[in-house]
C-alpha cells in the first residue's frame, strides 16, 4: 500500500493521509495539528509502512507571487513561508520522498459543502484540513 501524504503549512497545519489504491487515492484522515504533531504523524506513518512507500506533499508559500493585505497579513505569509522551509529541510533531513506543491497547482479554499461533494468526506474538516487534502486527493503515488 502506498500512502500519500498532503501538509497545508502554517500555524494550524492541514494533514491529510490518503492510501493510494490504484484509483487516486482514499482519504483516510483529514484534520488540522500543530507542525510538531504534523511531523510525528509522519514518523510514525513511516514505521509503519516504510519511507519508500510514501510521499508528502506539501503547499510551498514561498512560490505565492502576490500577497495583498496590510502588516499582519504579510507577517502572517511570512510565517508560512518559513514553514514551508522547514518542512522541505525536515524532509531532507529524514530522507522522505516530498514534493513542495504551488499554492496555484492545489484547488483550495473549498467550503466544507463543496469539500464533501468532491471528496466524499463526511467528518468536520478545517479550511487548513482540507487545503492539505485537495494536495492528495487524485495523486497517484510517483517518485
Amino acid at each position: 500500500m502506498k500512502i500519500l501524504i498532503g501538509i497545508d503549512t502554517g500555524v494550524k497545519t492541514g494533514y491529510a493521509v490518503a492510501h493510494d489504491l490504484g484509483s487516486g487515492g482514499k482519504l483516510e484522515e483529514v484534520e488540522t495539528l500543530s507542525i510538531t504533531q504534523a511531523m510525528d504523524r509522519v514518523k510514525q506513518l513511516a514505521e509503519q509502512y516504510g519511507k519508500e512507500n510514501m510521499k508528502l506533499y506539501i503547499e510551498d508559500a514561498r512560490k505565492r507571487t502576490f500577497v495583498t493585505g496590510g502588516r499582519e497579513k504579510l507577517q502572517g505569509v511570512g510565517s508560512v513561508k518559513r514553514d514551508a522551509l522547514i518542512w522541505e529541510d525536515w524532509c531532507k533531513e529524514q530522507e522522505f520522498h516530498y514534493l513542495m506543491v504551488e499554492p496555484k497547482a492545489n484547488t483550495t479554499k473549498l467550503k466544507a459543502d463543496q469539500f464533501k461533494k468532491r471528496t466524499g468526506w463526511t467528518k468536520r474538516t478545517s479550511e487548513h484540513a482540507r487545503d492539505a487534502a485537495m494536495l492528495v486527493v487524485g495523486r497517484f503515488f510517483k517518485i
